[in-house]
């Protein structure tokens, strides 16, 4: 994730304007948010005609409830935010526009690379709400998002894939340390490692994306991901907005033929392929 959270936007600092993925300068995504913006449906309902998407909107975009969850996660990001553990880290993706080498401080990775606790807890709200039985989680990092994910539902079996070995080693960690029941984590390249373990689940029910940011693997990942689908599933794809290439992905999604409803809440782009929707809807709406 590229943004911290904020009451509206706060921009994590990006030290490379040209960056060899086509990123976003600060200037650039804050024209984007600002498009974005005026443009959006106002987060409130209003003028959602859809009953699903308004019943999302309004249980579960808009729920403000103190879950006690967020407490213990949040306790475990003020932790990791502290640790200056170096790790070395292999890096299967887009890379990093914050950091230049492969050994990051846990801080360092926990301040950059974590869910902002907005996202997470909105993700740990879908899950509260949808009650998924398998959920699929691309890009562990720190196991931040995954917490709150396996937080949301002790019946939900989680599965979680990280590329890097010492950032796996300790989500591991993290993972005990909050008494998690039923998380599976995948080690290794996606490229590798999808295809086999979709081969072996019969069903994902939804499934976070937040692996490679770039076109080409964010729509490998989608295709591969699509005999998986059912009426019922839910996908969510980080940074939508993050570069050139991830928004010609998020593109190439939308047009899919399968896709029945997009929800862009510019920093995460949620994926409904539900029958109830006769013809495709796209929303974009503020969060």
């Amino acid at each position: 994730m590229i943004f911290k959270d904020s009451p509206r936007f706060t921009f994590y600092s990006l030290h490379s304007a040209f960056y060899i993925y086509q990123v976003y300068n600060h200037f650039q995504l804050a024209k984007k948010y600002l498009h974005y913006y005026f443009r959006a449906s106002n987060g409130k309902g209003h003028g959602i005609h859809s009953p699903f998407v308004f019943d999302f909107i309004t249980t579960v975009l808009n729920d403000r409830q103190p879950y006690l969850a967020y407490e213990a996660v949040e306790q475990l990001r003020s932790n990791l935010l502290r640790e200056q553990q170096v790790l070395t880290v292999q890096d299967f993706g887009a890379g990093s526009t914050v950091s230049k080498t492969n050994s990051r401080s846990i801080a360092t990775i926990a301040k950059n690379a974590a869910k902002p606790k907005k996202y997470g807890q909105l993700l740990y709200r879908m899950v509260k709400k949808y009650q998924p039985a398998t959920v699929l989680e691309l890009g562990t990092s720190l196991g931040i998002t995954t917490s709150y994910l396996a937080l949301a539902n002790p019946g939900t079996k989680v599965i979680t894939m990280e590329g890097a070995a010492s950032i796996a080693a300790t989500a591991r960690q993290n993972f005990a340390a909050l008494h998690l029941q039923g998380v599976e984590l995948v080690e290794g390249n996606f490229d590798l490692t999808l295809p086999l373990l979709m081969k072996q689940l019969a069903s994902i029910d939804f499934a976070f994306i937040d692996g490679n940011h770039r076109r080409k693997p964010t729509e490998q990942y989608f295709h591969t991901l699509l005999p998986a689908i059912h009426n019922d599933i839910i996908l969510i794809f980080d940074d939508i907005h993050w570069s050139r290439e991830m928004e010609e992905a998020w593109e190439h999604i939308k047009a899919h033929e399968a896709v029945s409803c997009t929800i862009d809440l510019f920093f995460i782009g949620i994926v409904f392929f539900r029958q109830e929707f006769k013809a495709k809807q796209h929303f974009s709406i503020r969060f």
